[in-house]
């Protein structure tokens, strides 16, 4: 690659940027990320309530299958160790 192909790179600040001051390079932060801010698209309210139904959906499974798994080790632990785990004493 030549050195004007890599300078001219989208994802690389040019060199003058890097050489320069800490107030130039704090402002060169601050017009890219309005920049990049202004990109954001807010989702519509149907996008919005179909989003939060997916991670209310997907927590519900998560809890069924966290729930599945502690009964079936505590029950597993309870066979191994010969206990009922009821608190026998």
């Amino acid at each position: 690659m030549t050195e004007t192909a890599a300078s001219s790179s989208k994802g690389r600040p040019a060199k003058k940027a890097a050489k320069a001051s800490i107030f130039a390079r704090i402002a060169l932060f601050v017009r890219q990320m309005i920049g990049e801010l202004k990109k954001v698209v807010a989702p519509t309210r149907k996008e919005l309530i179909n989003y939060t139904l997916v991670v209310l959906v997907f927590v519900a499974i998560m809890m069924v299958i966290v729930s599945l798994l502690d009964i079936g080790f505590g029950s597993a632990v309870g066979w191994v160790f010969g206990g009922t785990g009821s608190g026998d004493s």
